[in-house]
């Protein structure tokens, strides 16, 4: 934290300080063309079917590509953490650190989320968002982040000296082993840093210290998504809740989450621009 000071301040401190900032990754290449014909598509969208998250557990949900996916509030304001893999190869996975050096702290309509190394493309567009009207308030917060990594076992322990097993964490590595029936271990390897849905984050502007508020979302409320690829969803009911006052307990307040998934004519997608793995060749510099 750089709030503790142990250095001197050198006397050149004035020449060092000052520089304008310069946005590291600019994104208006990488600019969705898609979205207009995505937004005429979904007017035409058919349910198939529905997957409901029960509080404090995690379950899988499939989605072929060219198909749309919400995931929804239905019963009580409730924070999920979301997991995506190509559902063909799960080493290529969602790659939160990336999405959001391209986007930013928060995502929301038109966004991508980008899948891992060496793949690097995007695995599916956000579409729709019933909150994208609370913007960014006085604290800096707002909802759908790719800042936190997930509510896990691992941090409760080191800070609380707790055993608790139905953190974000262990619910995703619980419904791949349940659901995908995968090994324990093989299945805790390939949960990764979430997008964290509905969940109203940012940072302190003191200590610059993540934190979290009641997120606004409540039944009726929907993050909608496009998959560029045929995708393994995983999704966890947060066990904060509505992550108003803690996490990673049995004391919040939790309520179900559903998954919807929805098919259109691909008629109404025919001119869209494909999402295409990365043709970097590889070599690394090495000859």
């Amino acid at each position: 934290m750089k709030i503790k000071k142990f250095s001197k301040k050198p006397s050149d401190f004035e020449s060092r300080v000052g520089g304008e900032p310069v946005v590291c990754y600019p994104n208006n290449t990488i600019e969705d063309k898609n979205l207009s014909i995505l937004h005429s598509a979904r007017q035409h969208l058919v349910k198939i079917s529905d997957v409901t998250i029960p509080p404090r557990d995690a379950k899988i949900f499939e989605v072929k590509s060219g198909q749309f996916f919400r995931i929804e509030s239905i019963e009580g304001p409730q924070v999920g953490d979301l997991n995506l893999f190509n559902s063909n190869n799960l080493e290529e996975k969602f790659y939160s650190g990336k999405t959001r050096a391209l986007y930013g702290t928060h995502l929301s309509v038109g966004d991508k989320m980008f899948s891992s190394f060496p793949y690097l493309r995007s695995l599916a567009t956000i579409t729709w968002d019933t909150l994208d009207w609370y913007d960014y308030d006085k604290d800096g917060g707002s909802v759908h982040d790719v800042i936190g990594t997930r509510c896990d076992p691992y941090t409760s322990k080191l800070l609380t000296n707790n055993d608790y097993h139905y953190c974000c964490h262990s619910n995703l590595t619980r419904a791949l082993v349940r659901e995908k029936k995968l090994k324990i271990d093989d299945a805790e390897k390939i949960v990764h840093d979430v997008l964290n849905v509905f969940m109203l984050t940012g940072f302190t502007n003191d200590t610059k210290q993540y934190f979290m508020k009641a997120s606004p979302v409540r039944p009726g409320d929907y993050l909608e998504f496009f998959a560029e690829t045929d995708l393994l969803g995983a999704l966890s009911a947060c066990p904060g809740g509505d992550c108003g006052s803690e996490h990673s307990s049995d004391n919040s307040k939790c309520f179900p989450l559903n998954v919807s998934i929805w098919k259109v004519d691909q008629e109404y997608l025919k001119n869209l621009i494909p999402s295409k793995i990365s043709d970097y060749n590889r070599k690394h510099g090495i000859i």
